[in-house]
């Protein structure tokens, strides 16, 4: 029950990772990337994927259960050890994702 509470309250930046991740965007990919080699040597990243909040979805942060290839697309998702930061607040990525999609209308 922990996981699907988290899981929830966790939502708007599992979905932006999602979008990210889907709609590959070439400054996402960048921090992304700058964000995986960060995490790749960390001795918290769950590689087997055994720690992961949603089976299936490794490699995953064993702090917190998230899927790395995710997390790191998600720029309102920060580490929770600390090593790198949120780069925008999940309403500015709205505002912004918002704003994206009045430029292709």
């Amino acid at each position: 029950m922990k996981d699907v509470i988290k899981l929830w309250k966790e939502k708007g930046k599992i979905l932006e990772g999602i979008k990210n991740k889907i709609f590959k965007n070439t400054d996402v990919e960048h921090i992304a990337a700058e964000r995986m080699s960060i995490c790749e040597a960390c001795p918290d990243l769950d590689k087997e994927g055994s720690k992961c909040m949603v089976p299936g979805t490794g490699p995953c942060c064993s702090l917190c259960g998230c899927s790395m290839s995710l997390k790191t697309r998600a720029l309102s998702a920060s580490c929770d050890a600390g090593k790198w930061e949120a780069v925008l607040t999940e309403d500015e990525q709205v505002a912004l994702d918002m704003h994206l999609n009045d430029d292709t209308e």
